[in-house]
This record gives C-alpha cells, structure tokens and sequence, in this order.
C-alpha cells in the first residue's frame, strides 16, 4: 500500500540500524539515487547532488548524507537559470523627442551624406593637455580634448568656408559664415541635443573649454535656452571612451559637414621604419555631397590632422 511504500522510505533515509556496506556506484543512467523529498531539498537549497557522496545500497544519497553535506560547507550552489522576462515599456515620441526624431529622418533621407575617416597621432596633443591640467589649481576644470579639437576645427575653417555654411533649400542658397558657431552633440534623457558654442573662432583654449562644458551641462539638465540648441554652423559629435574605431554621423540640417570624433587608445605604429607606441584617435567626418566636393573634405581634414598632430601650431 502507499503508506507502507512512504514508511519504507522514510525508514531508508534515516541512519541504518548497521554500518551500511561501501557505497557502490550509482547504475550508468547518470540520474543520482535519492528519495523525491531530497532531491526537492536539493533544489530549495542550490544543490547539484551529483556532489553528495550517498551510503545507501548502490550510492544512493540518505537523508543524512544530505545534511552531513550541507554542514560540511562543501556544497557549491548551482547557478540559477536566468529567469525568463515579459512586459513592455511604452514612451511616446512626443515634444523635443519627435523633433529630434523627424529632423534625423529628414536629414538622412535629404542628404546624401559621405564619411572620410582619417587616423591622426594625438600623442603630443595629449602630452600637451597633460601637461597643462597638471598646472591647473585644485579643484580647477581640466581641460578635455574636446576643447583642443574645438580650438583646432575653428582655426581650420578659415580656409575651408564651404564647409562652414547653412543650406536654405526654401531659397536654394548656400549661406557661408565667417564666424564658426560650433555645435556640441550632447545625449541626454531627451535624445541627442546640440548646444551651440558661439564665436569658437575668438575663444581661448580656457574659454573654448568652458564654454563647452557650460552649453553641455545646460542641455543635459534642461535649461538651455532656444538660442543656445540652434543657429550652430557646424558640428562636432563625439562619444569620448565609447567613440568606438569609426562612425557615421548624420549631418545636422541645415548645415553641409559634421565632424565625428572617434576614441583615443594607444597601439604599436611604424615611425621611421621603428615601432613605437603612440596615442592614436581616428576623425570619421560627414559631408554633404551636393555641396561639399570630396578633394574639400580630405583637404580640411589633412589640415585639421596637422594641427592636432603638432598642437602648438594651434595657438600661432
């Protein structure tokens, strides 16, 4: 009957009345030789019992082989299948969201963009900011390298003003700038905002770093004014350690070029004909085509690598 059944085997997982025979080895199904009550503590508690030495007749695992094991401290937890997810989180793209999303859908589907991606050797310019935060006051900004890139796109724009221009497509013009209103890509909770550094080309490398902090941080908390998210000539973006090796900026209408900035990492490069370890960053610009030939594009882009790469000529 089953309350014989369960008697006996109550009476099989507690402690023999004689010392029980050497264990033999469990038959070769690969299932453990234990009772369902142990196997669920097994479960309850992490255990993989193919770790519990049993004493029962052909290794089966008593009741108190299970708990002498889990006194022992040797019981090493199973790890937990992952468990499974469901639901969904609904955001509606509304407000600045939809703007900032209508605008990169035009922008893609309007411009015909093309990427030239170029590596420049930053070892000096980075040995150059060290060297200048370390003369910095306690408690003072340091300066990032955003600011010298910043520095260095404004200088190079003089001779490059094509690319430092808004398209009207209502009027069909090019409107070419002489002052560099440099937009600062900026990821916030709202999405990608550019906040606009106004007369980079007249900055001090301090005031270009300044005011790129101060747009930054007012369009992340929400508080930059309408004034300060437009009116940029063109755009610097940028995900600092996160940049990855290249990308593919989409330009920010209306304007012709947008400048990617990729990280910086140190790697093995041949320099008269030895290896040397060297601070190496790769730029991974957009263009638009339609205005912006692609001889331009290198050209400005050879010009801003020189300056980066020899980053006193900066501040001549």
């Amino acid at each position: 009957s089953r309350a014989v059944k369960d008697k006996a085997e109550q009476t099989a997982d507690t402690e023999p009345a004689s010392p029980p025979p050497a264990p033999e080895p469990s038959p070769a199904t690969g299932k453990v030789a234990t009772s369902p009550s142990i196997r669920a503590r097994a479960r309850a508690a992490g255990v993989d019992l193919g770790q519990v030495p049993g004493s029962g007749p052909r290794g089966r695992i008593l009741k108190v082989d299970f708990e002498a094991f889990l006194a022992s401290g040797e019981a090493t937890p199973v790890a937990a299948a992952p468990a499974k997810r469901s639901g969904t989180t609904e955001i509606k793209v509304i407000g600045l969201r939809r703007k900032i999303a209508e605008r990169m859908a035009k922008s893609a589907s309007e411009i015909p963009h093309f990427t030239y991606v170029e590596e420049v050797d930053v070892t000096a310019l980075e040995s150059l900011r060290n060297h200048l935060n370390s003369k910095k006051a306690k408690g003072e900004a340091k300066l990032t390298p955003l600011a010298f890139l910043g520095m260095a796109v404004a200088k190079v724009l003089g001779a490059f003003p094509q690319c430092n221009a808004l398209y009207d497509d209502g009027r069909n013009v090019i409107v070419r700038h002489e002052a560099v209103h440099l937009g600062i890509a900026t990821q916030t909770g709202d999405g990608l905002k550019v906040p606009v550094v106004r007369n980079a080309e007249a900055l001090s490398l301090d005031g270009m770093a300044g005011e790129i902090r101060r747009v930054a941080e007012a369009a992340r908390e929400n508080k930059a004014s309408r004034e300060e998210l437009s009116g940029s000539t063109i755009t610097i973006t940028s995900l600092g350690k996160l940049g990855g090796i290249v990308s593919t900026p989409v330009i920010n209408q209306p304007e012709v070029a947008i400048i990617g900035v990729n990280r910086a990492v140190d790697r093995p490069v041949v320099i008269d004909g030895r290896v040397e370890v060297r601070t190496m960053m790769n730029l991974s610009p957009a263009f638009e085509h339609r205005f912006v030939a692609g001889d331009d594009a290198a050209a400005l882009i050879q010009r801003w690598r020189e300056l980066l790469e020899q980053p006193a000529v900066i501040f001549m």
